[in-house]
């Protein structure tokens, strides 16, 4: 029997968990969004699609060119990003790739297994 378990570096966060309004986060109980960064996760202000702003998502931003591929959990469905946003956020470094929450759940693994630079903003879900 192959294992088909990505095998994920040491020290990187992992979302074990994510409904009922919150997310489990190597070990870690959260309340509510998150910002999901290889080193480390960020309780998030916004809780519905309609408050992203390049504001909010300042704190991987500030990253630079440390992430490469930030995923956007839209919460329960995938939402319609302005272009303008997804160009604002481009400019800041990353490439914004919008999707359900829980696909971008399972999409952070895959790529942090991959060693990719890749961070998650996710909007929690019930």
């Amino acid at each position: 029997m192959t294992d088909v378990t990505p095998e994920i570096p040491a020290g990187r966060q992992l979302v074990e968990a994510y409904g009922g309004g919150g997310f489990k986060v190597s070990g870690t109980a959260y309340r509510g969004s998150i910002l999901v960064l290889p080193e480390r996760t960020v309780s998030w202000a916004v809780a519905d699609i309609g408050e992203l702003t390049l504001e909010s998502l300042e704190p991987i931003l500030a990253e630079g060119g440390a992430i490469e591929l930030l995923l956007l959990g839209c919460g329960a469905r995938l939402a319609f990003i302005h272009p303008d946003l997804r160009q604002q956020v481009r400019a800041a470094g990353p490439v914004l790739e919008p999707m359900d929450t829980g696909a971008a759940c399972r999409t952070y693994h895959v790529l942090l297994a991959e060693g990719r630079r890749v961070a998650a903003a996710l909007i929690a879900v019930d």
